[in-house]
């Protein structure tokens, strides 16, 4: 009996030692040690990014251009997603069954414990019905986003789009999770970072149900997200608007430069497209389509496409030919149709007559001149020594090499090399004769329309240009220097004069504008696959100027009939503000270059 009695007490004794240390043990968890306060504390708290405005975009008078409107994106958190009622679910937001279990593979292949994007973009009924039952699925959760929205459905190659960033963005900047929108195209993506904003952080309590209960700790590790910066782009809102309608149904570009400065004023690529078409859960459809669009209305040509410049060329051979002393003004050649095949000039022209009527002879007999100097007894290699001459001179005006645009996917244009000829002819195996189709801007090289304005910026200036940009307002903007060519600022004079007498009583009478001294020069590039392009350069006012332009038009001929007009339009609507010849206007809206109207012919 005493065994039994003993072993009773022991038993006892075990029992409450036991739980004299599991109550010390449930004290010192639930008072002093608050490591399972925080844990649990954990799993009653979501923590939500605040996603910024991105920052708003303006035209150069502070018309807006780009706004922010609200956007509702349902996140999933696939580790949380337990027990819901499916069918509820997609019928709220309008999807299969198919389509959940897709979209539920797709968030688990990026994460279980992270959010990510289920559907984006909600409409404002759907996002007030699934408020309403949120606390039913587990795991889900709605953030507020924005969408970009263009009132004015213009300048789409300029302003760009708003994309869903990819892995490769994701990994090279930590910014970026899954589902965040990122620039993907114009100024949306050169200026990234200013419009981006910072991101905010809320942490909330929620219950069992996955409902907010309240901040945590009353806010104290919240933080608040950051508005992108607004942005004001160089471009006038109506200039461009107009630059739009005048390319409708044709194809080619516009660029117009503000010369003492280097500011884009309107920038066209046609055919032009709404950028709005890219916004919303309508962009990867309206994309595709645009892709496979044979016109190509997300091709930027002002800055993408290259052509032979043409005839716009003469002027900078003229300017060469002056700074090199083998011309001056009165230099004068006879419109021999047996070297090159130009118009019926039946007598001979001096160097602005030869501007003023577009003489193809002469800039043959000019280029001949410059290249063949004597500097060598050998005529191949001094054609060689020549042409790195004038190469150099070239290349001062900003051809033959990005301009240094804000914006991607400019083009550099091709100006050939002596090393260039040397692989197709051999060394000193090639001359003049070989490439006199240079002297008219045709043969190898190949100009962007960018720099065909720019062109036009220099001859305005007398001999310089600033680098062409879009944005005027950032606050570590540096001011622009001057670039300078290699030709002497007196002869610029000269080419100028011939330039207005080309609108004036020349090739370009098209361009004319009543109270307004515009100097130009017409262009013709040859196309081997159709009709040519129309091309047209110039500066208003001569004294001053305000603005150089290029025009332009593909596979409508020569550049006095269409892209001269369209130019002294722009160029009459910026500085006199309207438009008096509304017939000339008439005229290039109806033509159709894209479906042949019968206008196309005036």
């Amino acid at each position: 009996m005493k065994d039994l009695s003993g072993r009773r007490r022991v038993i006892i004794l075990i029992f409450l030692t036991t739980g004299i240390i599991f109550l010390f043990r449930l004290f010192y968890i639930q008072i002093i040690d608050d490591s399972y306060k925080l844990s649990a504390d954990n799993n009653v708290i979501r923590y939500v990014t605040q996603h910024p405005s991105r920052g708003l975009i303006y035209d150069r008078n502070d018309k807006i251009l780009v706004y922010n409107q609200p956007a509702y994106d349902l996140m999933v958190i696939p580790r949380q997603v337990k027990e819901i009622d499916t069918m509820d679910f997609c019928n709220l937001i309008d999807i299969t069954i198919d389509e959940f279990k897709e979209k539920i593979v797709k968030a688990k292949r990026y994460s279980y414990y992270k959010p990510s994007i289920f559907q984006e973009q909600l409409s404002v009924i759907t996002y007030a019905a699934l408020q309403e039952k949120m606390y039913k699925f587990h795991g889900f959760s709605v953030y507020n986003r924005t969408l970009r929205s263009y009132p004015n459905k213009i300048a789409a190659n300029i302003l760009g789009f708003v994309g869903e960033v990819n892995k490769s963005t994701i990994e090279k900047d930590s910014y970026y999770v899954i589902g965040d929108y990122v620039g993907a195209s114009g100024i949306e993506q050169a200026y990234e970072k200013e419009l981006r904003g910072t991101k905010g952080i809320n942490v909330y309590m929620v219950d069992v149900f996955n409902r907010i209960k309240g901040s945590f700790s009353n806010g104290e590790y919240d933080t608040l997200a950051v508005p992108g910066k607004t942005l004001n782009v160089t471009i006038k809102s109506d200039l461009q608007l107009l630059g739009e309608s005048l390319m409708k149904n044709k194809i080619g570009s516009i660029v117009a430069i503000e010369p003492s400065s280097g500011e884009i004023l309107a920038m066209i690529s046609s055919p032009v497209y709404d950028p709005n078409l890219l916004v919303g859960r309508v962009r990867s459809k309206n994309y595709t389509i645009m892709q496979n669009d044979t016109t190509l209305p997300m091709f930027n040509r002002a800055l993408m496409a290259q052509y032979p410049p043409g005839s716009i060329f003469k002027l900078i051979q003229a300017l060469i030919a002056m700074q090199e002393k083998v011309a001056v003004p009165g230099t004068m050649f006879s419109c021999n149709k047996n070297l090159v095949n130009c118009h019926n000039h039946p007598y001979p022209l001096d160097l602005p007559s030869s501007i003023q009527h577009s003489c193809n002879p002469y800039y043959y007999m000019l280029y001949k001149r410059i290249l063949n100097q004597g500097k060598s007894s050998n005529i191949f290699k001094d054609a060689a020594i020549g042409f790195d001459n004038w190469r150099k001179h070239i290349i001062s005006f900003g051809l033959g090499q990005k301009l240094g645009i804000d914006i991607a996917n400019e083009k550099m244009g091709y100006i050939p090399t002596a090393e260039s000829y040397d692989k197709i002819y051999g060394k000193y195996h090639w001359r003049f004769e070989t490439i006199y189709s240079l002297g008219i801007g045709q043969g190898e090289i190949l100009v962007v329309p960018l720099q065909m304005a720019n062109i036009a910026s220099i001859l305005a200036n007398r001999g310089y240009y600033y680098q062409p940009h879009l944005i005027r307002n950032l606050e570590d903007e540096r001011p622009f220097k001057r670039r300078y060519t290699t030709i002497e600022p007196q002869y610029f004079e000269i080419v100028a004069d011939a330039m207005k007498k080309a609108v004036e009583s020349g090739t370009a009478t098209r361009a004319k504008i009543d109270d307004i001294a515009v100097c130009g020069k017409t262009g013709t590039a040859e196309n081997p696959h159709g009709e040519d392009h129309s091309i047209f350069i110039a500066f208003a006012p001569k004294e001053n100027p305000k603005i150089a332009i290029s025009v332009i038009v593909e596979n409508s001929g020569f550049g006095g009939t269409w892209a001269a007009p369209i130019a002294s339009l722009m160029i009459e609507k910026y500085l006199k503000g309207k438009i008096a010849d509304k017939s000339k206007e008439d005229r290039i809206l109806v033509t159709d270059f894209i479906n042949k109207s019968p206008e196309r012919n005036q």
